[in-house]
């Protein structure tokens, strides 16, 4: 019977980590996809395509790289999509860390969707104001760029504002990961310290600050989430990971 018990509990315990294991990887990916498909269209579209403080010149090569420009729309709201199921999958993996700091992060991560989606939909108002012939004949030029000109704005300011939750969800996130027993504090450190990056490049955007150092601000958020997202995808399956005792579970 005590056999039995003992191989019953293993096999329990097995299952919980299997479990855990896919968790993360699952996490591990989203996270990834999230972090290349932002890389995609936040960074390297706007790179190519606006020019600053020349909207002609910015409408022309949207209109000249509408596929580039679509790509980046299609991408962004894949990434988006990625990003709103990653908070659901960090919650089961950390919730038994500490269950209110797991809420706390899922609610602020989830928080910023709404804005992140509000953007893609003011992307696609750009592209119909430059290539729907009803537009071309409603609006004169200056009145059509006025318009491009105001919507990319638009899609930009809900963009700061979702970096606003972008930064806070990480100090949870942070303290989860440092807590926990499966992740290097390091990464927890990290990411703590992106939350503040984040709200500095937020500030800096409100108050119009050009920071010379604005990489080094960001330093810390993209060491934490590329280095938590590659941890969990490839050591997730390692399950000794998750097997290894609490500080509490050492000392009982």
């Amino acid at each position: 019977m005590q056999t039995a018990t003992r191989l019953s509990s293993s096999n329990t315990a097995f299952e919980e980590a299997a479990s855990r294991t896919r968790s993360g990887r699952i996490a591990g990916a989203l996270y990834l996809i999230t972090i290349v498909a932002g890389i995609f269209s936040l960074i390297y579209v706007p790179a190519h395509l606006y020019v600053h403080d020349d909207i002609a010149a910015t409408a022309r090569n949207i209109v000249a790289e509408q596929t580039l420009y679509r790509w980046g729309i299609i991408v962004g709201a894949a990434g988006y999509v990625a990003f709103t199921l990653l908070p659901l999958s960090l919650f089961q993996l950390f919730e038994t860390t500490n269950r209110a700091w797991a809420v706390t992060m899922m609610v602020l991560a989830l928080i910023a969707m709404p804005m992140d989606f509000l953007a893609i939909a003011n992307q696609l108002d750009v592209i119909s104001l430059l290539t729907a012939d009803k537009y071309q004949h409603l609006y004169s030029t200056n009145e059509l760029l006025g318009n491009v000109a105001r919507t990319l704005d638009a899609a930009s300011d809900k963009i700061i504002v979702s970096e606003i939750f972008w930064g806070l969800w990480l100090f949870p996130f942070g303290l989860l990961v440092f807590h926990c027993n499966f992740l290097p504090k390091v990464l927890g450190v990290a990411l703590m310290l992106g939350c503040l990056g984040y709200l500095i490049v937020v500030a800096g955007e409100v108050f119009s600050i050009d920071f010379s150092l604005g990489g080094w601000i960001s330093l810390p958020a993209t060491v934490g989430e590329i280095g938590t997202g590659l941890w969990l995808l490839i050591a997730g399956p390692r399950r000794w990971l998750w097997q290894r005792p609490s500080m509490g579970e050492r000392t009982s």
